[in-house]
């Protein structure tokens, strides 16, 4: 599968049979470059205009926008509840994490979560290969609550998303905060990640820090 960062916490995620999913699609005020993929699917977290823009991807994606069970051109998409903030959704609302199953490859996008997780929503979300994560704090969780995150879900991969880059003025951390409290990462040169079954089986987690698409 391939992994394509383009900023925030949009993301595209695509089958070797060509399946496209778009994550949390952003609206042009935001400050990075809008996705000019087509997808098959969006997913969206909360609706928040730095994540639900789904009128702006091309195509004619099927929504997924809410929790639950889902198969969609033959991808298992799983949505479970969570909040926005750490007060049970009384400052921001709710959000949705989605754990996708792409080419036997568990992908994890945990939206704007905004609280270290319960228990019962580590067992709900299983085994992670590929965890995408917010590490910028202010909306979701900061860089020590990232860390905890990472080590209760122990991906073999993390990639870090929404925070503070050179494109975009939202009051929130860049991305070293969170290296330095999950004790370092390595830099990808380049938007795209390919990730292959047999690089994600046994391994230690890594971070690593995409570049933005532009």
């Amino acid at each position: 599968m391939r992994i394509t960062w383009f900023g925030h916490a949009c993301f595209g995620l695509a089958s070797d049979s060509g399946v496209t999913i778009i994550t949390d699609p952003f609206d042009e005020s935001v400050g990075y470059e809008l996705p000019d993929a087509q997808a098959d699917i969006v997913t969206v977290s909360h609706q928040h205009f730095d994540h639900n823009y789904v009128q702006g991807v091309p195509g004619n994606p099927e929504v997924v926008s809410e929790a639950g069970n889902f198969c969609i051109k033959g991808i298992p998409i799983k949505g479970i509840n969570s909040y926005h903030d750490d007060q049970n959704g009384s400052k921001r609302g709710t959000n949705i994490i989605y754990v996708f199953d792409i080419d036997g490859i568990r992908v994890c996008h945990l939206g704007d979560l905004g609280h270290v997780l319960a228990k019962e929503q580590v067992e709900q979300i299983g085994e992670v290969d590929v965890l995408l994560i917010p590490v910028g704090g202010t909306y979701t969780i900061d860089a020590n609550g990232a860390a905890s995150v990472v080590s209760s879900l122990k991906p073999s991969i993390a990639i870090p998303m929404h925070y503070k880059t050179d494109r975009i003025g939202f009051p929130i951390d860049g991305v070293d905060k969170f290296l330095q409290a999950a004790g370092g990462g390595t830099y990808i040169d380049g938007c795209t990640l390919e990730v292959k079954k047999q690089d994600v089986e046994g391994k230690e987690t890594r971070i690593l820090v995409l570049d933005y698409k532009s």
